[in-house]
């Protein structure tokens, strides 16, 4: 049986050259979220990678109380398709050899982005979303896709995200998105104490409103 008190937190943060705009907002915004889960309930791992047209993991599997500040530093273009696959890939591959005591009880990928797909070369949409839906279907892993200036419900479920855990939050609210994602992660943490099975909180209307408005 897994481990149903650990939870590994996959984080891809995009960090192409359009994210230097909301670098503040976005640094700041991962700190809190960071705070917030350190007050979780149960334990947490994270992974954080970073992508623009290259794949890179900042740090892997490091106790949530033990991961630093982030350091954002925009550049390149967007090859989300790539990395999505790459980390699924790994990560699947690293959780599999792991004795199954040892192996999380929930597993979370949270992909962050501020623009489309533009430079992917080994992966494409249908492909990913195979890949996504596989993990989610036959291991209960769950995804989130937060995305700004685009249709973020229309991408994420294109990429087999589930259209309520699929956000649009507008330029300059990424601080805003990253605390309402992690108020869902709390809560399905809190819940799994005592319900294995406990779903992902769905994003509220009242929460998509507020996050696509950029005023």
């Amino acid at each position: 049986m897994t481990d149903q008190t650990l939870t590994h937190l996959y984080f891809l943060l995009d960090r192409s050259g359009s994210m230097q705009t909301i670098k503040s907002d976005i640094e700041g915004g991962f700190a809190a979220f960071l705070a917030e889960q350190r007050e979780a309930p149960g334990r947490c791992v994270v992974t954080l990678a970073q992508f623009d047209d290259r794949y890179d993991v900042v740090h892997a599997g490091l106790d949530v109380a033990d991961v630093p500040p982030l350091v954002l530093a925009p550049r390149g273009s967007t090859a989300l398709h790539d990395a999505m696959g790459r980390l699924v890939t790994d990560a699947g591959a690293e959780l599999a050899a792991l004795p199954e005591a040892e192996r999380p009880g929930t597993v979370i990928v949270a992909v962050m982005t501020d623009g489309l797909e533009n430079a992917s070369r080994e992966w494409h949409a249908q492909a990913v979303k195979a890949l996504v839906e596989q993990q989610s279907a036959t291991y209960g892993w769950q995804f989130l896709y937060m995305g700004a200036d685009q249709d973020a419900v229309e991408v994420g479920t294109s990429l087999g995200v589930p259209a309520e855990q699929s956000m649009t939050y507008a330029r300059g609210k990424g601080r805003q998105a990253m605390g309402a994602k992690s108020e869902k992660i709390r809560s399905m943490r809190a819940a799994r104490m005592t319900d294995a099975a406990a779903p992902m909180p769905a994003y509220t209307a009242a929460e998509r409103r507020d996050l696509a408005d950029p005023s």
